[in-house]
């Protein structure tokens, strides 16, 4: 140890660039070591914490205490990052059935609605908030939806945004804000929805429905070479398009996130005639897309976190405190009296409840580790598990990206 620390001594203010195939490996390393950490946390475990965020937070702090002694900077080349957080967002548009969203029919228009409502909700506090502590509106911005209900991927993603116009830190707060969220996500969701249940005495159906649309458009056989080098294909088809529609678009002096574009593209894609789809060669099979997704997305988040520059936030702790304490008084408020009324006032409505505030303040894989608990405990809700999925990855985003834009594009950040 004495050795390591006189090594480390001897490299003062050294920078060194990652570039991006050594940024890979070491991404794997410190994936696999929150792999190790989670496995042997009941506290992660409990709580849903991916692996990508526990090892990429503990990275980063480690980089930030040995740049803060002085003996170690490491800066990386990003590129690859961006591209993985292009092909996630792509793969989510690329499973998006209009046939499964048309099958929740009222319900999901609900849904959209309340978590619109919640979007708007979150902004407000969190640029409110962040005026009166005297940390500017964009701080604000970067505490609510954008974190929030965007999860990591889209802090980052506007992070990038709010650098190119000269707001530093952004995205490390958009970070914090988002790792908090995923917790507190996790922490209520569940006894929220069981208060509601054991309160009113509510039970789960005896018959349940017929199986899920969405289940049954997954075929059941394996992903296969063939699917991989389809999905390649569809992939790179919703990059190139997605990045020429944004330059269509930036010639009419609107700017739209790569993310939104390539998405949307993706979803056009999913709902192609089938014939059309067999002339491109294209093998959609969404067990394919969503090993893509998950992969892209892992690396995504380890990159992210483990490069994200903590210094920069030392000066904004007191103030992301106590703005995620009021969003999530905010978001609990609402979901329980608001969104379990509206949702039908059933076991149903309890268990969406759960899974609602899991997307408010986390994200939909916490949003259905909510529903798993509960369900385990009291039983399944077929209408819930069919709801909010298609809510949380797909509509919510939209929404979001539209709300996002068009506060940007106020006054007040101007």
């Amino acid at each position: 140890m004495d050795g390591l620390i006189s090594w480390l001594q001897s490299l003062p203010d050294t920078e060194v660039l990652v570039a991006g195939r050594y940024l890979v490996i070491m991404a794997i390393v410190v994936l696999y070591g929150g792999e190790y950490l989670t496995s042997r946390s009941r506290f992660l475990q409990q709580n849903n914490i991916p692996a990508s965020v526990t090892g990429g937070l503990l990275c980063s702090i480690v980089l930030a205490l040995l740049s803060y002694q002085g003996w170690l900077n490491l800066s990386f080349d990003l590129e690859l990052r961006n591209l993985l957080l292009l092909i996630f967002f792509s793969t989510i548009g690329l499973t998006a059935r209009f046939s499964a969203l048309l099958a929740g029919g009222q319900a999901i228009v609900l849904l959209v609605m309340l978590c619109t409502a919640l979007i708007l909700l979150q902004n407000a506090v969190g640029i409110s908030l962040s005026m009166l502590l005297g940390e500017g509106p964009v701080l604000g911005l970067f505490a609510g939806s954008i974190s929030l209900i965007g999860g990591h991927g889209t802090a980052i993603a506007w992070g990038e945004v709010a650098r190119a116009h000269g707001f530093e830190g952004a995205a490390e707060f958009g970070i914090a804000a988002a790792t908090l969220g995923l917790i507190l996500g996790g922490l209520v969701g569940g006894p929220v929805a069981g208060s509601l249940i054991r309160r009113h005495r509510l039970r789960a159906p005896e018959t349940e429905e017929e199986a899920l649309p969405v289940a049954q458009s997954i075929p059941h056989r394996p992903a296969t070479a063939e699917d991989f080098i389809g999905t390649i294909l569809a992939l790179g088809l919703c990059l190139a398009v997605g990045d020429g529609v944004n330059q269509l678009f930036s010639g009419g002096n609107i700017n739209l996130p790569g993310f939104l574009t390539a998405m949307m593209v993706g979803v056009l894609i999913a709902n192609l005639p089938q014939r059309v789809k067999t002339g491109l060669r294209l093998q959609l099979n969404p067990r394919a897309i969503n090993i893509a997704g998950s992969v892209s997305l892992q690396l995504f988040l380890t990159m992210s976190l483990m490069s994200m520059s903590l210094l920069s936030l030392s000066g904004v702790i007191g103030a992301l405190a106590l703005i995620m304490f009021a969003q999530t008084l905010v978001a609990v408020l609402l979901a329980a009296f608001v969104v379990y009324r509206v949702m039908g006032k059933d076991y149903d409505a309890a268990v969406i409840t759960g899974g609602f505030l899991g997307i408010g303040l986390g994200a939909t894989p916490v949003a259905l580790a909510n529903m798993a608990a509960i369900s385990d405990e009291h039983g399944p809700s077929v209408k819930a598990l069919l709801v909010v999925p298609l809510v949380g990855a797909f509509f919510i985003d939209l929404v979001n990206a539209a709300v996002i834009q068009f506060i940007l594009d106020l006054p007040l950040f101007n």
